[in-house]
């Protein structure tokens, strides 16, 4: 997996950029139940970052029940923080689908073009009704 960055050109805040990355490694198992995440210093170092930034990613993450911290020792992935970040980041997936649907629609690509680029064939079109 690529490693965590934040791109200051995405219009997504830096640490939402480090919540999707982090669900993200949650999700797939490269993070795991019981796993402490870095230091909010390291991580904010690696990804070049203000460290409030990472902490906001942390507080976030916690919010989402994907993450605990425990005093005077760090963050750490919950035990079922897999199974809630694939549900966070399929919500998000399909969000992302339907607002690219929507835009393809909107330029003019016809519905059939669409799922054929998708490997998904088209339902026959009732005659005069243009998907």
């Amino acid at each position: 997996m690529d490693p965590l960055t934040v791109d200051p050109r995405r219009p997504a805040p830096p640490s939402r950029q480090l919540v999707e990355g982090l669900l993200d490694r949650i999700a797939s198992g490269v993070l795991g139940p019981g796993e402490r995440l870095p230091s909010v210093r390291a991580l904010a170092a690696d990804v070049l970052v203000n460290p409030n930034t990472v902490g906001k990613a942390y507080r976030d993450l916690e919010a989402l029940g994907v993450a605990a911290g425990r005093t005077g020792s760090g963050v750490y992935v919950t035990d079922d923080a897999r199974e809630r970040a694939r549900e966070l980041r399929g919500g998000e997936t399909r969000d992302d689908l339907v607002r690219a649907w929507g835009a393809a629609r909107a330029a003019g690509h016809r519905e059939n073009d669409l799922l054929t680029l998708l490997g998904v064939e088209p339902a026959v079109a009732s005659e005069g009704n243009e998907r």
